[in-house]
């Protein structure tokens, strides 16, 4: 009978843990407006919680869970070759699951509010010279259908800074040609305008004319401005392999993906003198700290450019 009895409250007690994480993924999806992908990592992190407590404290519903359950658990991923920066990354979904419990009253205090987030260096974001990006753009080959698509997309990527998500998502009827700018739909939901270069129009031109126009386009991806083969939206890992070749293509050693661009845009306005608030806006940072990483760059590329030229430093 005692055996059957721990069974059950075992079994309430996961049953209470897959419902906390139901309403937390409805929390995210509706009220914080998160992507599919963001929802999906919180609910990993949330669930690599829960598999260490049933390990190790089989009794514990998340009402239950103390600071020092979280400390234990840190310490278990620590154990694990877990490297800090993922170790705070999931620590950042687990506190984000409390406040929402402590937000709908399951719980009266946050075990996760005192608990430190491991300390980690700031990496700066790998980044392209300007000679290295006119030379992934030259061994794009034009004679390809595809060719003046990879033109487009990697102008349109460097030129405007883009996600590759909003990239994927980029939509014909959210270019404003003639005003200079492009809509984006980035993290949230939230839309901003783009200023877009002259460079940058004229092979989204170029694009849509002799390549865009003469596909058989699906139903679903009328709108969508960067297409596949078979006429379907591009897939975000499709533009990953696209950069990936054409890096090795051109013999570039760096280990780069299409936020490479991105940074390299941030990173040039910066060094050419852009008001951070700026290049904030075209990033659509939230906080204006996540920007300020290229002032770092910066400084490394004003010291270098010392080192090579002043007099005293040869």
């Amino acid at each position: 009978m005692l055996n059957n009895e721990v069974e059950l409250s075992y079994f309430c007690i996961m049953g209470t843990w897959e419902s906390y994480k139901r309403g937390f993924k409805a929390y995210l999806q509706l009220e914080k407006s998160l992507s599919a992908n963001s929802v999906e990592a919180y609910l990993h992190d949330i669930e690599k919680l829960q598999q260490y407590i049933e390990c190790v404290h089989a009794e514990v519903s998340p009402a239950q869970v103390t600071g020092e359950h979280l400390k234990d658990f840190l310490g278990w991923i620590t154990q694990l070759g877990m490297e800090a920066r993922s170790q705070a990354r999931i620590l950042s979904g687990i506190k984000g699951f409390f406040r929402y419990l402590l937000l709908e009253n399951e719980i009266k205090k946050d075990p996760s509010e005192l608990i430190e987030s491991p300390r980690i260096g700031r990496k700066l974001p790998e980044t392209l010279t300007v000679e290295e990006i006119d030379r992934m753009i030259g061994v794009i080959d034009m004679s390809k259908p595809e060719g003046h698509r990879n033109r487009a997309l990697l102008e349109t990527l460097y030129g405007c800074g883009l996600r590759v998500s909003e990239a994927v998502n980029l939509r014909i009827t959210d270019l404003y040609f003639n005003e200079g700018f492009i809509r984006v739909t980035g993290k949230g939901n939230k839309e901003r305008l783009i200023p877009i270069g002259l460079t940058a129009i004229k092979y989204i031109t170029v694009y849509a004319q002799e390549t865009r126009r003469h596909q058989n386009v699906s139903k679903e991806a009328k709108d969508i401005l960067f297409l596949n083969k078979r006429g379907g939206k591009l897939s975000r890992i499709m533009i990953f392999k696209i950069i990936k070749d054409l890096a090795v293509k051109c013999g570039i050693q760096k280990t780069i993906s299409p936020h490479t661009l991105r940074h390299s845009f941030a990173t040039h306005l910066v060094e050419g003198g852009a008001d951070l608030r700026a290049v904030q806006e075209m990033l659509g940072h939230e906080s204006i700290t996540t920007t300020e990483v290229y002032t770092h760059l910066d400084r490394r590329y004003l010291r270098d450019t010392i080192i090579s030229f002043h007099p005293r430093y040869k």
